[in-house]
């Protein structure tokens, strides 16, 4: 089924134009005459925008959740850092042994005295290719004296030094062997602390938009409330001059009554329109200001306006595509249950692991010669061992690998599947995002068509009604009708602005759109 064609070219907005309103000292709004609220702070789009990303709370939050995440990852680098083990240990044994050379001779006695140090400093490490090392160096220190029936000491061991040093290396064949199976975590662990930016950023995005919907809010507010203001005054002057037509004769008394109505009424939407201000304020300094200190009052100082950017619907979905963050960490996720069911399936093999060691041994040292003689034997190999074999493994069944297997492959399947289901829902938003801009933009030329026109007809029936050729009931209507045609026009507008920033956020380059940059 063939989609209908829309517009191949749009008009997108680039940038937001402020426009200011009058201003006292130190950049506040003058406050209207006759106002209560309490001075106002001067807030621009751009402002509230930083000032939003300042002192969020959600901003806070996600950036402790992005720290957390790329702690995790270290966590698993560590599994392959170096492990420096040592000891030390210094001993003093006594023993004693009595007994007779020959039956019936004496009884003789002697008393052994033992000394020896001990340290052993060894390392270990494993490698990504699923290779382990392993380093161990023990240098030795025994000297052993003692006495024969209470006679004088007498050295019973000559050589106290001696020594040893090896090392072994081991590497899987089949089970953990490469880096797809040893360091799935690790991937993992990578793929999450690149998807928590993602989410941090698409928070700042969310931050932003929604920022942008209450300062639109605001700005409608307040030019609701001018047009309510301004219908007040034409319905009063209306007011007075029935009033002076009833008391010159060519106006009937009850003509005035429906004056009179259209006053209170239009006094009546004042007053709403005041609540809706002060509400919509109230949400925008809430949602600027969570905790710090708050202004009392604040005035928007931009208006929706737009700059021309020609994109055709085609070129905007690829670039949604390749731009949307929620895409980025949806392939992300799929990058990493691929890793672990490629390490579930190695886990199926058995365990075949080849391994190779060296022990080098030093002759034990007299005490003259001391522990240098010992480590140049050592570093020299003088004395070596080797010893090399295979090791394997393979449980029966293997029940427990073959079922995180297949637990891996639905997962991926799982995470392939969110992928295309969130590709499609993109498509699908930016084509409407791409719409409801064209609509609105349709809609403010209308507006604004129809607001100028309601404005000739009330003209028009006012001149009609002073030459009689009129009712007060259609010169009321018609005011009616001009204000209507105001509040559509501001809403068309509104609605507009916010339309921008939703094909903005559909295209996922709100950021830059704003000139902000994420760290």
């Amino acid at each position: 089924m063939m989609r209908p064609p829309i517009l191949p070219a749009l008009l997108v907005a680039f940038s937001l134009v402020g426009q200011e309103a009058p201003t006292g000292p130190a950049g506040q709004v003058v406050p209207k005459a006759g106002a209560t609220q309490p001075t106002a702070m001067k807030l621009t789009l751009q402002n509230a925008i930083e000032t939003s990303l300042k002192n969020n709370l959600q901003v806070q939050i996600a950036v402790e959740t992005r720290d957390f995440t790329r702690a995790g990852l270290t966590i698993e680098q560590g599994a392959f850092d170096w492990n420096l083990t040592s000891s030390l240990s210094i001993g003093k044994t006594e023993d004693a042994t009595r007994g007779q050379n020959f039956p019936g001779g004496p009884l003789t006695a002697s008393e052994t005295t033992t000394f020896s140090r001990n340290f052993t400093l060894g390392s270990t490490k494993a490698f990504g290719w699923g290779g382990n090392l392993s380093l161990n160096y023990a240098p030795t220190y025994r000297f052993s004296k003692g006495t024969v029936n209470g006679g004088p000491e007498a050295p019973f061991t000559t050589n106290p030094y001696d020594g040893s040093f090896s090392a072994t290396y081991s590497q899987s064949l089949l089970r953990n062997f490469g880096r797809d199976a040893t360091e799935s975590r690790l991937i993992v662990a990578r793929k999450s602390a690149q998807a928590a930016d993602l989410t941090f950023q698409l928070s700042i995005i969310n931050l932003v938009a929604s920022t942008e919907s209450l300062y639109w809010d605001v700005v409608f507010a307040q030019r609701n409330l001018e047009n309510k203001q301004q219908a007040l005054a034409l319905a009063q002057k209306q007011l007075n001059e029935n009033q002076i037509r009833v008391q010159v004769g060519t106006l009937a008394p009850i003509e005035v009554t429906s004056s009179e109505a259209s006053v209170a009424q239009a006094q009546q939407d004042i007053i709403s329109a005041e609540a809706q201000l002060y509400n919509a304020k109230d949400a925008l300094i809430r949602a600027l200001y969570p905790s710090s200190e708050r202004p009392l009052n604040l005035e928007p100082a931009d208006a929706p306006s737009i700059k021309p950017l020609e994109m055709e619907e085609a070129t905007a979905e690829k670039q949604a595509l390749a731009s949307r963050l929620e895409l980025k960490a949806a392939r992300l996720d799929l990058e990493s249950k691929q890793a672990l069911e490629t390490a579930a399936n190695n886990r199926t093999l058995p365990q075949l692991d080849a391994f190779a060691t060296y022990n080098g041994n030093a002759a034990s040292q007299i005490p003259s010669e001391g522990l240098a003689a010992v480590n140049k034997d050592l570093t020299k190999g003088a004395y070596p061992g080797y010893t090399v074999g295979l090791q394997f493994a393979m449980p029966i069944q293997n029940r427990a690998a073959r079922g995180n297997q297949a637990q891996a492959r639905a997962n991926r399947r799982q995470s392939e599947l969110n992928l295309r289901d969130l590709e499609l829902g993109i498509t699908l938003e930016v084509r409407q995002a791409f719409r409801n801009l064209d609509a609105s933009g349709k809609g403010v030329v209308a507006a604004e068509k129809t607001r100028i026109f309601r404005e000739k007809d009330l003209e028009a029936e006012q001149k009609k009604f002073e030459n009689g050729m009129s009712t007060n009931f259609l010169v009321l209507s018609k005011l009616n009708d001009l204000n209507t045609a105001k509040s559509n026009e501001l809403q068309s507008k509104i609605t507009y602005a916010k339309a921008v920033t939703a094909l903005e956020k559909a295209l996922g380059h709100l950021l830059e759109a704003r000139k902000l940059e994420v760290k």
